[in-house]
C-alpha cells in the first residue's frame, strides 16, 4: 500500500452511515436516541419535539420526530424521504441517512446507502428476520458497504431475552453467508429506552460487546477506500487566461482512488495519452499529494486535449475502457425497465446515451435465486443487465472502486433518475 501523509485524509474522521429496516422497526427513534444521548441536539429542539409529542397525546418524548421532518411522515408515523442528520463526538464526525422502511420506498435506501461506510439494519426482536431485512442486506451487499451492524431493537418487549437475540443472529448469519458482506456485528438494543445505544444496558449482562455509539466511534474505516489504483475523473478544465496566470491549464475534480503526486506518470483515458503530473493545486495552495476523496486541480507537464468526462489514471492497473457494460441495477423508476430502451447514463463526470441490450436475470429477494424466466423489472427490483453506450466509459468493477464502478440511468423523456447500477 502507498504511504501518504495524514493531511490527505482529513475526511477520514467522517463516518457516513445509513439506517434501514422494516416499517416501524424504530430507525428514526434510534437516531433520535443517538442524537439526544450524545448531547448533539439543542435544548430548544428537545423542547419542540416534547411539545409535539404532547400534542399528539403520547406519554413519552418521541425522539423519532428529530428525523421525521416531513409533515406527511409525521401524520402517517413513518419515514418516507431520506432524512440526513449530522452530529459529532470528540472522536469522530457523522453523517446519518435515515431511510424508509416500506417496500415501495426501497429505492430510497439505495440513495442513502450509496456513499455509506456502514449500514445499520434494524430488526424488531418480536418479528425477527423479515423480507425487508433480507432486501436491505442484499442492497448493502450490492453497494459494497464495508460494515454492517444488525441492531436487534425493542429488546425490552421480549424481556431482554438472550435466546431471542441469538436466534435472530443465527438466522441473519445464515442468510448473509450467501452475500458478499465482510464485517457484520450484532447489538441488542432498546432505542426507546436507550439500552446499549450510547450507554451500556444493565438489562443485558449477557452481552459483552460495545454499545452502538462506541462501535461507530471506533470502527476502522481508513482501509475502506482504494488507495492503490489512481483515478481522477476530470470535472472541469480551468483556464483563467489572466495577467497572473496567462498559460495556466488545470484539470479540476475529485480523486476517486489512489494517490497523485507531482512527477507521477499518468495516462489520460480514453485517449491513452501519457504524461506526468506537474502540480497538485488546492485553493490558494499546492499539495505534495492528493488522495481520495480530496477535490483538487491537477496540472500536467504536456499540453493534451482533455475535457470533462475524461479520466486521469496511474500508469499501472488501468481501468477498463469500453462501450459495453454489464451491471446489477436497482430499478428506481415508476415505469418498468424497457428491454432495448434508451436511457442517459451518468458515470463519474461523463454523460452518454445508452441502450439496454439485454436483461440477463432478475434477483429473487427471498432466496437469492436468479430468475431468468420473469424479466419484468419494476420499481425496487434488482436485475443484471448489459448496456451499450454511445461513448466509451472508463470504469472499474464496483467491488474494486465504488466511485468508478457505479452509474445511474436517467429517463430521457422525464429527466428522472430511474436506475442505480453497480458495474460487475
Amino acid at each position: 500500500m502507498s504511504e501518504f501523509s495524514s493531511s490527505a485524509y482529513l475526511d477520514m474522521e467522517l463516518l457516513r452511515f445509513t439506517t434501514a429496516g422494516s416499517v416501524d422497526d424504530g430507525k428514526s427513534t434510534l437516531i433520535g436516541r443517538l442524537l439526544y444521548d450524545s448531547k448533539s441536539i439543542f435544548q430548544d429542539q428537545y423542547a419542540a419535539i416534547k411539545a409535539t409529542s404532547e400534542q399528539r397525546g403520547e406519554d413519552y418524548v418521541n425522539l423519532a420526530l428529530l428525523t421525521d421532518g416531513l409533515r406527511a411522515e409525521r401524520e402517517q408515523g413513518i419515514t418516507i424521504d431520506v432524512a440526513y442528520r449530522y452530529f459529532a463526538t470528540p472522536k469522530r464526525k457523522f453523517i446519518i441517512a435515515d431511510t424508509p422502511g416500506h417496500v415501495q420506498y426501497t429505492r430510497n435506501m439505495v440513495t442513502g446507502a450509496s456513499t455509506a461506510n456502514l449500514a445499520i439494519i434494524l430488526v424488531d426482536a418480536r418479528k425477527g428476520i423479515v423480507e425487508q431485512t433480507c432486501r436491505h442486506a442484499i442492497i448493502a451487499s450490492l453497494l459494497r458497504i464495508p460494515h454492517v451492524v444488525v441492531c436487534v431493537n425493542k429488546m425490552d418487549l421480549v424481556d431482554f431475552s438472550e435466546e431471542v437475540f441469538e436466534e435472530i443472529r443465527h438466522a441473519f448469519d445464515d442468510f448473509a453467508s450467501r452475500l458478499d458482506v465482510v464485517d457484520v456485528r450484532f447489538i441488542p438494543i432498546s432505542a426507546l429506552n436507550g439500552d446499549n445505544v450510547v450507554d451500556r444496558s444493565q438489562n443485558t449482562d449477557w452481552y459483552e460487546g460495545p454499545t452502538l455509539l462506541h462501535l461507530l466511534e471506533t470502527i476502522h474505516i481508513s482501509s475502506d477506500l482504494n488507495v492503490k489504483d489512481a483515478r481522477f475523473p476530470v470535472q472541469y478544465v480551468i483556464r483563467p487566461q489572466s495577467v497572473d496566470f496567462p498559460d495556466y491549464r488545470g484539470y479540476a475534480g475529485r480523486v476517486a482512488g489512489g494517490v497523485f503526486r507531482p512527477g507521477d506518470r499518468v495516462r489520460v483515458l480514453p485517449s491513452g495519452l501519457e504524461t506526468r503530473v506537474r502540480s497538485v493545486d488546492g485553493w490558494q495552495q499546492t499539495h505534495d499529494e492528493a488522495a481520495a476523496p480530496m477535490s483538487v486541480t491537477l496540472t500536467l507537464e504536456d499540453d493534451l486535449d482533455i475535457s470533462r468526462g475524461d479520466m486521469i489514471v496511474g500508469d499501472t492497473d488501468p481501468p477498463r475502457v469500453s462501450q459495453d457494460v454489464e451491471a446489477m441495477v436497482c430499478w428506481l423508476g415508476e415505469r418498468p425497465l424497457q428491454p432495448n430502451g434508451k436511457y442517459v447514463v451518468r458515470h463519474t463526470t461523463r454523460e452518454a446515451r445508452a441502450v439496454v441490450r439485454d436483461i440477463l436475470y432478475k434477483l429473487n429477494i427471498n432466496n437469492l435465486d436468479r430468475d431468468e424466466s420473469e424479466l419484468h423489472v419494476a420499481a425496487n427490483d434488482i436485475a443484471r443487465i448489459t448496456l451499450r453506450t454511445t461513448q466509451p466509459l472508463v470504469y472499474d468493477s464496483y467491488s474494486r472502486n465504488r466511485a468508478t464502478g457505479s452509474l445511474i440511468l436517467i429517463d430521457e423523456a422525464t429527466n428522472n433518475t430511474v436506475g442505480a447500477a453497480m458495474i460487475v
